[in-house]
């Protein structure tokens, strides 16, 4: 069987996949939305898609999609190349299901020159601009959590703010273009893993509009709205041998598919400024706060996540799921959920707390997913840890398990692993965090000194010693020894 590469033209031809209940054709334009990565093409596409299957109507609500940075070429032309059809493989321990997507319309290319995304965020019909982009792409300060008005990407846009590179300077462009020209505002809403993060939308935004122009930050604060909103799904990088399985097994010559978990959640404020998608009749849920539901997820997942990855890299793990087959580390996650994240967390309606801790253990172990710990190193922000420190730290609670994780990752920011093998770290900081690590080894103090990371926490004793105690132990005795002398000292 010669596989078959997805088109229009060749749609029908497919076999090996569920195939879109209307035609892609018929799609228009509601939404662009900025970081057209896999997660955003395995989350709120798909939603959109199921959607568009099951009403007319919601054909008006098609995705463009936008890349901000030179390397989103490659996927605009795997992309073009297949009419904006993509494939998702949906993958469980039992097996994986398989749909090709129709709600993108196409992907605008903005990393040299911003008009056309532009004018796409200004055209009448685009009602909400969405995002995933990562917390470093709303260009925030860390010690402050607002705007970053330092940020070389935020200074580049203010002296040409016609001309912005920045999501935020897109947003706040495209927004007082609307207000000049008597159009609506729209939605800007956040896809990403950021606490809250309609509301950090919202203030990097208004504070960069303030340096604009008093009418227009009063527009904005009136007109847009920013819902906060909650989004799950576990999402790996698609890998050379995942496109070679779905042309054998499925017959589809994708060019970059999706492949990710079959669980997935997402949970939005219903604040809209015109109008939105009816998403809750394919499983998403709009409520009036969606803050208990983000901190869960947050806390629990995310949290966990990034406490596992270091450890794991360090150890000599390369997924996720092998990880979690270490019973160390295993219990580890555990622990930190029941004892340290866990109780930070206030009632969340409708959720069994510890029926979701026994389900993220065993999502993590789902070996159908293989999510690199390097993902998650590179993806993960390191206030998933730092946030409910804080909160344990105000209460006067223990912080000995996130301490490990905090130490965990600055021992992994040096850039070499317990042989002396390169670590490649992907991070804003790069290259001051390896010569910080470097510089202060079992000491953490020159790490815990960056300002933008750290905040007033590298002042706080109980936080330095607690990490300084952990980080002297995994130069010590090694990663794998510290942990099982930590799970020794606290019983787990």
């Amino acid at each position: 069987m010669t596989p078959i590469k997805p088109s229009r033209t060749t749609l029908r031809a497919i076999r090996g996949a569920a195939l879109p209940g209307y035609d892609p054709a018929a799609v228009r334009s509601g939404i662009v939305h900025i970081g057209l990565g896999g997660f955003h093409r395995a989350h709120m596409a798909r939603y959109t898609h199921a959607l568009m299957n099951l009403d007319a109507d919601a054909l008006g609500w098609g995705i463009i999609g936008a890349g901000l940075l030179p390397g989103d070429a490659r996927l605009h032309d795997a992309l073009a190349s297949q009419d904006w059809l993509y494939t998702l493989v949906e993958r469980d321990g039992v097996g994986e299901n398989v749909s090709l997507i129709g709600s993108l319309t196409g992907m605008i290319l903005a990393a040299r020159d911003s008009a056309a995304l532009l004018d796409a965020m200004v055209r009448p019909t685009t009602r909400i601009v969405s995002l995933t982009v990562t917390s470093h792409g709303y260009c925030l300060s860390s010690a402050s959590k607002g705007l970053d008005v330092g940020h070389p990407l935020i200074a580049a846009d203010l002296a040409d703010p016609e001309h912005p590179h920045s999501a935020i300077g897109l947003i706040v462009e495209a927004l007082r273009r609307r207000m000049l020209g008597g159009v609506p505002a729209f939605t800007a809403m956040s896809c990403d893993n950021i606490q809250h993060n309609g509301r950090v939308l919202s203030q990097a935004v208004l504070d960069y509009a303030a340096l604009r122009s008093p009418d227009l930050v009063a527009w904005i604060a009136a007109e847009a709205r920013f819902p906060n909103t909650m989004v799950d799904r576990i999402t790996p990088l698609t890998r050379p041998g995942d496109i070679q399985h779905l042309a054998g097994h499925h017959g589809i010559d994708d060019a970059w598919p999706v492949f990710s978990e079959s669980f997935t959640q997402w949970v939005i404020e219903d604040d809209f400024a015109d109008d939105r998608p009816d998403w809750d009749r394919v499983g998403a849920q709009f409520v009036p706060d969606v803050t208990p539901y983000e901190r869960m997820k947050l806390r629990l997942l995310n949290a966990s996540h990034l406490a596992i990855a270091g450890p794991a890299r360090l150890i000599g793990y390369r997924y996720i799921h092998e990880a979690m087959g270490d019973d160390l580390l295993r219990r580890y996650m555990r622990a930190l959920m029941d004892r340290e994240t866990g109780p930070t967390l206030s009632p969340v309606p409708g959720v069994d707390l510890p029926a979701y801790k026994a389900a993220l253990i065993d999502r993590f172990a789902n070996p159908a997913v293989e999510d690199r710990v390097d993902r998650v190193n590179t993806d993960a922000a390191l206030n998933y840890l730092l946030d409910p420190i804080r909160d344990l730290l105000a209460a006067g609670d223990p912080i000995d398990l996130l301490a490990f994780g905090v130490a965990a990752w600055i021992r992994r920011v040096r850039g070499r692993d317990q042989e002396g093998r390169p670590i490649e770290v992907c991070h804003p900081l790069a290259a001051l965090l390896r010569e910080r690590a470097e510089a202060g080894q079992a000491d953490p103090c020159p790490v815990l000194a960056i300002e933008t990371l750290f905040g007033d926490l590298a002042a706080h004793p109980a936080f330095a010693g607690a990490v300084g105690k952990q980080l002297a132990a995994i130069y010590a005795v090694g990663m794998r020894a510290a942990l099982a002398a930590l799970a020794r000292e606290l019983d787990f």
